[in-house]
């Protein structure tokens, strides 16, 4: 099993683009979208329901790379939204007490 520093890694680049945003970045494109913070959770909201269609269908692979689309949209929407990660994770351990 792969650790979860994959997500950390996720988390710097997207910090990155948002401090230094290029024409050429995705992460930027979205994180300067006309919509703001609108387009990143328009992106969460798409995943989700492609990870929901690949689950649904019982199609592991599709699953897996939805589960990923998502769980990246997720980041950049945090980022969009002025959450740090640290504080969901930090939610989730006092709900794991």
């Amino acid at each position: 099993m792969r650790d979860w520093t994959i997500l950390e890694e996720l988390w710097e680049v997207i910090q990155d683009r948002a401090d230094h945003p290029s024409a050429g970045s995705y992460v930027s494109s979205i994180l300067t979208h006309r919509k703001g913070v609108d387009k990143s959770l328009e992106k969460v909201g798409e995943e989700a329901v492609e990870f929901i269609l690949a689950a649904k269908n019982q199609v592991p692979e599709r699953t897996v790379s939805e589960a990923a689309d998502l769980l990246f949209h997720l980041l950049v929407a945090f980022k969009a939204s002025g959450v740090d990660p640290a504080d969901v994770l930090e939610e989730l351990a006092a709900r794991r007490k």
